[in-house]
């Protein structure tokens, strides 16, 4: 069955070379596989793996693509390293939500989103959903 089966995210980058250097550099990934000739880069996260891939629908989808489930502790410097890298969060109108600083409080669910290069969102998450 599906359900036992490892899954990965797949993004559409318009341009694999400057998608790269956003998720090596700017987010820290290092990549895990690699097929040039096909414009494909992989990455591991924790327990789960991100795949770019070169498409003329890039940055298409308009809503979240990949979130990172990040520990409650750990929320609030991951969200300091990802200013310091010159990430820039989206605040948008979410119902039930308070925002300070580009960071959304729903109970004890916090979050925040940015988007890569093509428009992709992005999002961390730490706590529990209301």
């Amino acid at each position: 069955m599906l359900a036992d089966q490892h899954f990965l995210a797949t993004i559409a980058v318009s341009d694999v070379n400057r998608a790269r250097a956003f998720y090596e550099q700017t987010l820290g990934f290092k990549p895990t596989r690699e097929v040039a000739e096909f414009g494909l880069v992989g990455y591991e996260s924790g327990s789960g793996s991100v795949l770019l891939y070169a498409s003329e629908f890039a940055g298409t989808n308009k809503a979240t693509a990949l979130t990172f489930d990040v520990p409650v502790d750990a929320f609030d410097a991951e969200i300091a390293a990802l200013r310091q890298a010159g990430v820039t969060f989206e605040v948008f109108d979410l119902p039930g939500t308070t925002w300070e600083d580009g960071v959304a409080s729903m109970g004890d669910l916090r979050a925040a989103w940015f988007k890569d290069p093509d428009g992709n969102v992005l999002s961390l998450n730490a706590g529990q959903l209301p």
